[in-house]
């Protein structure tokens, strides 16, 4: 796999920078080691600690602008998907370049908010909205959400009637596409949970036309995450176009056709198709039918614009098997157990060492916790570095606390300088929130005197 080469943005143009994208990434070689731009990385680890998340601003926004120009002719609004990478400072730095957000959650559309997107430009999906979350999402003033259900169009309606608006809406079509993805992945399937059966569509959308407190404005599709291929995209959207001009020969507005994500990226050997490659494809499909499309890259955004970095601890032995112990564990990122997902992993310094097959094993009391399998590599010494690429989507944004480990701190490079952009948590952290009630408290001391009067 070719090194991670950060580019100047500035320098990149038209089919150039449509290679550039998913090819290369946040981090490059040099003589000293692994740079994020102009931040060594073993620096980065010494005054931070380990793991840390590194991401390439320039590399963002890069990748952001190669997206954005693929479709340059047609309008569109570019949603950066959150749950990729929700950091503020990532969302912030698409956003100051007009682009919005896919939001999920309350929590999504909170960060989405405080780093600065525009109400306008936020598109609201996830099969299980809550009535508070709604709410938040209506007095904000989104653009629309995305319909996962019948019922949930209902609950939709009557906050949007209480509080005396009109909820704008598009219906998540299924259009039962293969999207030759992982199955955890894939959400474009008549057995997947999302969406409204297409052969359903037409009936749903005359039940929404008809409540009177939302207003139909588009409609929205997505047929799963890290694809490969183009076909699975045109196929789908055949059968949206062809929704679409029915609904709109019924006199239904259709203004936004959200064409969803799930555009792929490169982790070992897979060539998956360039923003312009999908523009080509997709362009006649839909070009005819007069509606701002509406884009939710998440992965191809910012997969490559980061890595996490983590620290040797050991290494161990068997008969069977050779481990090397760091401090990165299946919390901090969860996808090689999850989907049994591969990342390239590097020696920040490079050593010549011999090489030897081992597996990367984390410090979770857990056989799954890994984030490599039987992987060549040099032998390490504790306390040199690893990186491990490719981690700029759904690492952090994963991550949790089991077995009571903090969370792992972020930082974004720019240039040759680097920002903290998450504190690593820290013992405290892990208890905020948490309360021992005062029973618990007497109970103790009362068990420990009668414990003491048990002794004598």
């Amino acid at each position: 796999m070719d090194d991670f080469i950060y580019r100047d943005p500035g320098k990149e143009n038209g089919e150039e920078a449509g290679q550039a994208l998913g090819v290369d990434g946040a981090v490059r070689s040099r003589s000293t080691g692994l740079f994020c731009e102009g931040v060594p990385l073993s620096r980065i680890a010494r005054e931070v600690g380990t793991p840390v998340y590194v991401y390439s601003y320039n590399t963002l926004t890069r990748h952001f602008r190669v997206f954005d120009e693929a479709f340059d002719g047609i309008p569109h609004v570019i949603c950066f998907a959150m749950k990729a990478n929700s950091n503020l400072a990532v969302v912030r730095s698409f956003s100051a370049l007009g682009g919005g957000a896919d939001v999920v959650s309350g929590g999504e559309l909170f960060r989405a908010l405080r780093a600065g997107v525009m109400p306008s430009k936020i598109v609201y999906a996830g099969v299980g909205k809550t009535v508070s979350e709604i709410e938040a999402a209506l007095k904000a003033g989104i653009l629309m959400f995305n319909i996962e259900s019948q019922e949930e169009l209902l609950a939709i309606d009557g906050v949007a009637g209480r509080l005396g608006v009109r909820a704008p809406i598009a219906l998540r079509v299924n259009p039962d596409v293969d999207a030759k993805t992982h199955p955890y992945i894939s959400t474009g399937l008549k057995k997947n949970k999302f969406g409204i059966s297409i052969e359903q569509a037409m009936d749903e959308y005359e039940r929404a036309e008809a409540l009177p407190n939302v207003k139909v404005v588009g409609i929205h599709q997505h047929i799963g995450s890290q694809l490969t291929e183009i076909s699975p995209f045109v196929d789908s959207l055949k059968k949206t176009a062809e929704l679409v001009r029915k609904l709109k020969s019924r006199g239904l507005g259709i203004k936004y056709i959200d064409v969803g994500g799930g555009l792929g990226i490169r982790y070992l050997n897979e060539k998956p198709p360039l923003p312009s490659d999908l523009a080509r494809a997709i362009r006649p499909v839909l070009e005819d039918l007069g509606c701002t499309l509406v884009f939710e890259p998440g992965r191809v955004l910012a997969g490559n614009a980061g890595c996490l970095v983590t620290k040797v601890l050991y290494r161990k032995s068997t008969q069977e098997k050779n481990f090397i112990i760091v401090d990165a564990g299946m919390n901090d990122l969860v996808r090689p157990t999850l989907y049994q997902a591969y990342h390239e992993i590097k020696q920040v310094i490079t050593t010549d060492a011999p090489e030897f097959l081992a597996d990367v094993v984390g410090p979770i009391c857990e056989t799954g916790d890994f984030l490599a399998k039987d992987r060549a590599m040099r032998v390490p010494q504790p306390g040199e570095l690893l990186a491990v690429m490719s981690a700029g989507a759904y690492g952090f944004t994963m991550s949790s606390n089991y077995n009571s480990r903090p969370r792992a701190a972020e930082v974004m490079v720019e240039g040759d300088r680097y920002y903290i952009v998450r504190r690593r948590e820290d013992y405290e952290g892990l208890v905020s929130g948490e309360e021992i009630p005062e029973f618990l408290g007497e109970k103790a001391a009362h068990d420990a005197q009668r414990a003491r009067q048990g002794t004598r």
